[in-house]
This record gives structure tokens, sequence and C-alpha cells, in this order.
């Protein structure tokens, strides 16, 4: 029976890896593998420097696995420190096979023969995924910055709580009635410091309609 060291991440501590670690137990089930430990990072896989990951380098043994569900939840980084991580594996003699990686779950068998033949083959599938993990990875952090872009362009707020559309609502209608602003707060539950911000923000639009008016 081969000795497993499983590796889950999570890129926050909102997402819960007991789905990926029930489908790789199963995996490990099936094939005969001993997890020897389980070991799971809420971090981003652009870092390399992950506690648990580096842990379960210090304690990997020659000819352990190392079994992940998907090349990008071992890796989002940039190529180089992609290659220093693979080095690393390679140097602790483990056997790096990826669930959703058919080619990799023929390492588990240890056959040298099998092992070379595989080798050049999952190199460079590996480094493929790698790859397209980290254009997926700067692809989502573009779109994001594009998106705050556009909604710094078009006035929104960017970043911070999102506004409260019920309660600007009801600020709004109590600042048309005249109210003192000490009582607007006081009837929308708000600090008075919002009904000013409210109040700033449309004496902006105001005067901006009222300069674009012919």
């Amino acid at each position: 029976m081969n000795d497993c060291r499983m590796y889950l991440r999570a890129s926050t501590k909102d997402q819960d890896e007991n789905r990926a670690r029930f489908t790789l137990s199963e995996f490990a089930a099936q094939r005969s593998l001993q997890v020897v430990a389980i070991y799971a990072d809420n971090v981003s896989g652009t870092k390399f420097e992950r506690p648990e990951l580096m842990r379960l380098l210090d304690d990997a043994q020659e000819g352990d696995i190392l079994l992940c569900e998907s090349v990008d939840r071992l890796s989002r980084m940039a190529h180089k420190d992609w290659k220093k991580l693979r080095h690393m594996i390679d140097e602790k003699g483990m056997r790096l096979v990826v669930a959703d990686l058919p080619t990799t779950h023929l390492l588990i068998s240890g056959c040298e023969l099998t092992s070379q033949l595989l080798s050049i083959i999952n190199d460079l599938l590996l480094d493929l995924m790698a790859t397209q993990a980290r254009n997926d990875q700067e692809k989502r952090v573009e779109r994001i910055r594009q998106g705050l872009a556009n909604k710094a362009r078009r006035g929104e707020k960017v970043g911070g709580k999102g506004r409260n559309l019920a309660k600007w609502a009801a600020i709004e209608k109590r600042l048309k009635e005249n109210l003192a602003l000490a009582d607007v707060a006081k009837l929308c539950d708000v600090g008075i410091a919002t009904v000013y911000r409210v109040r700033a923000e449309l004496n902006k639009n105001t005067i901006s309609v009222a300069t674009k008016t012919p």
C-alpha cells in the first residue's frame, strides 16, 4: 500500500474544502492508497509560501504520493515559482498524482519503466495545466480591475461596504422635507455622517445636471 499525503486548498475561508476532501478520500480508497496526512491551506494559489504546503514538503518521505484534486489547487503561481515547487517535489522523491489528470494515476504503481515513460508526458501536461491556471487567474484579476474602473468612471463607490439603497432612498425622502439633519439621521436610523454624505452626493448630482442643462 502506497503512502499518500493529501493536499487541499481553498482560496478563502468561505470556501469549504470538505467536498474535495471527500472526493480525494474516495479516490485514495479505490486505489489502496494509505492517507498518512491531510494538509489544507486557505491561501491563494498564486502564493508560493503556503504554511501547509511547506509542512507537507517538510514531512514528505521518498516514494510518498502527493495527491491533489487538480493542478489549479496546487498552483496558480508564476512559471518560475511553479518550476521551483516541481523541483522541490522531485527532490523529495515524491510522485505527484492529480485526480483529474488520468495520466498521473499510472504513477501510483511505482513501476520504474512506466514512470520513466510517463514522466515526459506528465511534465508537459502539468506545465500546460499550471500555465492555464495562472492565465485564468490573471484574466480574472483583469476582469475585476476593469469592472472597478468602470464603476469609478460611472461615479459609483468602489471598495468598502456597498450602498444600502433602502436607507439611501429614505434619507433622500426626509431631506426633501427640509428636516434638520439630526432629525433625518434619527428617523432613518443612521449616523449623521451618513446623512451629510447623502446630501453632498445629491447636491453634487444637482449641480452636475444644472451644468449640463442648456
